[in-house]
């Protein structure tokens, strides 16, 4: 008796512990069903099923592609187990039949040879005719190297109309705080929640974008569904892909491949304009890059270059390190920090070049001589950490080489 009325008390808990289990995960669908959420045009819908409007002609392949080889899939099951039911209901053993007793069939052997043989061929044909069309990239309008990053974008349009421009893309840092503290609030409406950045990649409407893909650091991928295009970015390699996008519009992506802890916050907005509206960005970001570029030899006085540090720091690093200067988790806080406060500026420099903490702190190399130096700056006189110190640019540049 005791022994049953132990194995009763176990199944019991086991029982009440699947139910709060349950309990936790319905409370959990339903408060995040209660927010305010509608489908995004160019990125995910709601209780999406199928692939995403295309937008380009080789999306629109790959989706005819794809219900082809469902529907010819559908097909061979519905034969297969057609025949294979039918011959066992026909032929049961409860209305006499017995069972044959024969061996190889040189008609069978064939067909069941010949049939696949000539499927795979029907499928292989129309594929290959769309992987040999994704991976043209000759006769390019424009050519944009896509750098992925730990966890952010890097874009520099290296052929085409807008040569010269540069810039870093990352999780826009409001979107980043609703996830810190918990996602978005209920009646909250965030449709591209956590897609939005500071800055998208632009391109013209109706051109033919080659994308060439590599990394800082880790495999990243370049993924936007809506064209079609997925492309791994592997350090020290160097992949490309294309894409014409037929619509004006926003569309969204992320990165498609495992990247470490941030790899959630690595979402790509692609912005395509007409053409005369890409000639104006084009115009804008010509004059801003010539307003941006700093002399390096440049001496700065504190209060601009805190000034400076403070914008810095807002875009690329409060994610982490939060406002306060203060950390969460493992990321460590740069209010009081020994690197920080050090009177070897070269300390914090190497930090900031080449990252620490095996990729959890990224390399921002990326940013400019006279940008590394104003957060650096930013972070030593802010907070409790107000050491009069002040990083130039020309120790920056110098750290580089």
């Amino acid at each position: 008796m005791k022994q049953a009325g132990a194995v009763l008390k176990f199944l019991l808990l086991q029982a009440s512990r699947k139910l709060a289990g349950f309990t936790a995960t319905m409370a959990a669908w339903i408060s995040t069903a209660a927010y305010a959420v509608n489908d995004l045009p160019g990125g995910p819908a709601v209780n999406q099923l199928n692939l995403h409007p295309a937008v380009t002609k080789i999306a629109e392949e790959q989706q005819w592609l794809h219900w082809f080889m469902m529907i010819i899939c559908l097909i061979i099951f519905l034969a297969v187990f057609g025949v294979m039911f039918y011959s066992i209901w026909k032929h049961r053993k409860s209305v006499g039949h017995k069972s044959a007793n024969f061996h190889e069939s040189t008609t069978v052997e064939i067909i069941w040879t010949i049939v696949p043989f000539v499927i795979v061929i029907l499928m292989a044909l129309p594929a290959t005719k769309v992987l040999v069309a994704s991976k043209d990239t000759t006769s390019a309008d424009l050519t944009i190297k896509a750098t992925g990053m730990q966890w952010k974008w890097g874009y520099d349009y290296i052929k085409g109309e807008g040569e010269g421009i540069g810039f870093v893309s990352t999780l826009d840092s409001t979107h980043r705080e609703i996830s810190n503290t918990g996602g978005p609030k209920k009646g909250e409406e965030l449709d591209n929640y956590l897609l939005k950045v500071d800055n998208p990649l632009v391109v013209p409407v109706d051109r033919k974008i080659r994308i060439i893909t590599t990394a800082n650091d880790v495999i990243h991928a370049f993924m936007v569904p809506a064209f079609g295009i997925k492309q791994d970015a592997i350090p020290g390699f160097v992949r490309d892909t294309w894409f014409r996008a037929e619509k004006i519009g926003d569309y969204y992506g992320q990165c498609a491949e495992l990247c470490g802890k941030e790899h959630a916050y690595m979402p790509i907005h692609v912005k395509v304009l007409s053409a005369e509206d890409y000639s104006k960005w084009v115009g804008v970001k010509v004059k801003e890059a010539a307003a941006k570029a700093d002399d390096p030899a440049k001496v700065w006085a504190l209060p601009e270059l805190k000034a400076r540090g403070e914008k810095v720091y807002a875009a690329n690093c409060a994610a982490c390190h939060q406002a306060t200067g203060k950390g969460a988790g493992p990321i460590k806080a740069l209010d009081g920090s020994a690197i920080v406060l050090d009177a070897d500026h070269g300390k914090q420099i190497a930090v900031l070049l080449n990252g620490a903490a095996a990729g959890a702190m990224p390399s921002w190399k990326a940013l400019s001589d006279t940008d590394l130096a104003a957060v650096a700056t930013y972070t030593k006189n802010n907070w409790s950490n107000q050491t009069g110190q002040l990083i130039q640019p020309a120790e920056v540049l110098a750290a580089r080489k």
